[in-house]
């Protein structure tokens, strides 16, 4: 059965790709979000394999699907996917869905709520371009876990929820910069199986998918700290990851070592750099705002010829 031609739009929020399919995605309903997510894991994968992986994507593509939203105050639905499966939640993308909104003259300068799979979040488009996203509220869950990895012996660090279950490490394993990339992928995924197979989860038993590595900032002046972030299809991220930063907030705060309003400027593995602040809420999880910038610099079609083998991508397991 041929499947219709979609239409993208691809942008970069501090050097992390996103590509937006636009039009000619699938129906879904008009349930929320995270039914819509769910159909679109279990019955359309292949339109995540065409987007993200090759031969058009590469594996730190990061996908997303506009939707009509959910949410009757929400401009936009969205359901984020990267070269293995669909994603709770993704900041860097909601930018990159903002500025490509807007580039797409469907928004201007001003607040917007966007309706995602873990809940609706807003993002401010500032005159200058900026975009700064109100996540889902985070919270630490755990500090101080031990965790056996071969190879690399005794890691400890915090499980937090920032719309994505993230395991840190400060200080431990390679160090933080562009030179060890290969050994803190190494690393990290290896932090990452040794979860998995000890059963050490999130919250409900969800899987932690998400291990952030820090380190001091390269440069004081630019950043408050840097981070590698190993994503769970075993590839990198580019930005400084603001579900990260906004696990790192709620980390900060149940230390003490950030008090609400204050900023927390997160460096990538690039060098590029995410603010982040907080407001308490009154169970005591956190709120956190994320800021950063976002370019579009790419319009695509994609055609899906019946006899290309590799029409849907290329799987990723190959």
């Amino acid at each position: 059965m041929s499947k219709p031609a979609v239409k993208v739009v691809d942008s970069h929020t501090e050097g992390e790709p996103t590509r937006i399919v636009v039009s000619g995605g699938p129906d879904l309903g008009t349930g929320p979000m995270a039914d819509r997510a769910r159909i679109f894991r279990e019955k359309h994968d292949w339109l995540r394999q065409a987007v993200c992986n090759e031969p058009r994507g590469h594996e730190a593509m990061v996908g997303g699907l506009l939707c009509e939203p959910h949410e009757a105050d929400c401009v936009a639905g969205v359901i984020f996917f990267n070269n293995v499966s669909t994603l709770n939640m993704c900041i860097h993308g909601t930018i990159g869905l903002v500025v490509t909104l807007v580039h797409l003259g469907k928004i201007g300068a001003g607040v917007h709520r966007i309706d995602t799979p873990v809940g609706v979040v807003t993002a401010t488009v500032g005159d200058d371009g900026k975009v700064e996203v109100a996540n889902v509220p985070s919270y630490r869950l755990a500090s101080g876990v031990s965790v056996e990895v071969p190879g690399w012996g005794r890691v400890r660090g915090d499980i937090a929820w920032g719309g994505n279950w993230f395991f840190l490490i400060d200080s431990q394993g390679p160090e933080v910069v562009a030179e060890n990339m290969a050994e803190l992928t190494e690393f990290t995924w290896a932090v990452k199986t040794a979860l998995a197979v000890q059963g050490i989860t999130g919250e409900n038993g969800m899987e932690i998918d998400h291990v952030e590595s820090f380190g001091p900032p390269a440069d004081p002046e630019l950043a408050d700290g840097r981070n590698f972030v190993m994503c769970p299809g075993k590839a990198y991220d580019r930005s400084p990851c603001g579900t990260g930063t906004s696990a790192k907030l709620a980390c900060l705060h149940a230390e003490g070592r950030l008090q609400p309003g204050e900023v927390w400027r997160q460096a990538s593995i690039l060098n590029t750099v995410f603010c982040g602040r907080y407001d308490l809420l009154p169970d005591g999880a956190i709120l956190p705002r994320i800021s950063g910038r976002a370019w579009v610099n790419g319009e695509a079609t994609y055609f899906f010829n019946e006899a290309d083998p590799f029409a849907c991508g290329i799987p990723s397991f190959l």
